[in-house]
Parts: structure tokens; sequence; C-alpha cells
């Protein structure tokens, strides 16, 4: 994913937040037990069969999206349904997307793999010359540039430091963090002094850019 199109992601993801985009896990529990005599009698491959069904019963996530981010219903829906999650309209016009947790877990390896790729192009694309190295704890909400201070402050490449705070914060949120706890800090080193002269809390240092 270049650079400009990560972007322009990145603002709609703004708009996603504003408008409180929620994300609500949920461990259900299953309407029936497993018979272990039953489970004791099949042949392995059933067996594996049923531990699969188990999984997706048991546990699952719900992600709530606002009428206010939702273009079209049906195409909604309908894309969903391709993606095989399972989607309820609710009275508010809001989606709420039902999946397993198997597959909510695919979706937060993509994300992380997307932002991991977004990391290193920002690293080495040439498109922020000044930022020498990006590193980040698990779960995104903390992330460290060593830049040139000079080269930093006089270009745009702030614009980098907006791009992966946003994705932190959607990382966050899709992973089950309340809109009102979440946040991500941002240190800025300079990489010759090793001195931090800036750090940004996001969503809260988002206000300053309005």
């Amino acid at each position: 994913m270049s650079m400009k199109k990560l972007l322009v992601f990145l603002f709609c993801i703004i708009f996603l937040t504003a408008c409180g985009f929620e994300v609500e896990k949920n461990e259900e529990e299953g309407k029936e037990a497993i018979d272990t005599d039953t489970k004791d009698s099949e042949p392995n491959q059933n067996d594996d069969k049923e531990a699969v069904e188990v999984d997706k019963n048991l546990l699952s996530v719900e992600v709530t999206i606002p009428s206010s981010m939702i273009e079209s219903t049906d195409e909604s829906i309908a894309k969903a349904e391709e993606e095989g999650l399972k989607v309820t309209e609710n009275e508010d016009g809001s989606l709420t997307y039902k999946m397993s947790k198997s597959k909510h877990k695919e979706m937060m390896n993509e994300i992380k793999k997307q932002l991991d790729q977004s990391m290193e192009e920002i690293k080495t694309s040439g498109d922020f010359p000044s930022i020498q190295d990006i590193t980040s704890n698990e779960d995104f909400s903390e992330f460290h540039l060593s830049v040139d201070r000079e080269g930093y402050e006089n270009s745009m490449d702030g614009f980098a430091v907006l791009g992966i705070g946003i994705t932190g914060m959607m990382y966050q949120l899709y992973d089950g963090a309340s809109p009102d706890d979440y946040d991500v800090t941002i240190n800025v080193k300079d990489s010759k002094s090793d001195e931090v002269f800036d750090t940004i809390h996001y969503p809260e240092d988002m206000q300053t850019m309005e």
C-alpha cells in the first residue's frame, strides 16, 4: 500500500473515531454441551471439525459501525456477507458485524501486517527522508521515531506521525478498546543526541489539528 493511499484511508478512520466507532467483544455460551461419549466414539477427523465449530459458537466478536459512517446499507451488508460475516441492521441504522474469534484474529493479523509494512515503507521509501527508524510495542499504543531533527522540523515528514498514530488507534479499537480509553503515544527522538524532543498523544492532540 503506497503512503498516499494509506493517508487517504487513515483520514477516513478519523471520522470513524470521531463518530464513536464501537467495538464490542462477546463471549457466548453454546446452547448444547458436547457429548463426550459421542465425541470419544467419533473418528479423529470429526473431532477436529467439532473443535472448530465449538470455537465459532463459544467465542464471537461484534463490531458496530454507526449509521453516519454507512454510505449504502445494502452494499455494506452484501460486502460483509461475501467475507463470511454475519450482519445485523439495528434500529438506529447502525450495522453490527458478528464474526468468530478466529475470523477476528485473522482480521487483527491483517491490520498488524499492513501497519508493519507501512512503518517499513516510511523508513525506506524516501518519502520521509528525515525519519531513520520506527519501533512500536506489541499493541501499537506506543511508537518511537528516530529522526534527523533539523530535517524533521523543516519538512512535512510529521504527516507520517499522523498516519501511524491513527492506525494505532484503529488497531486498538478493533481489538476492543473503549473509545474513551484508547491512546497512542509517539515519541520523536533526535538520532544524534537521543533526546526526545517531541511527544504526541492521540486522539488528544488531534484537537490541535482542527
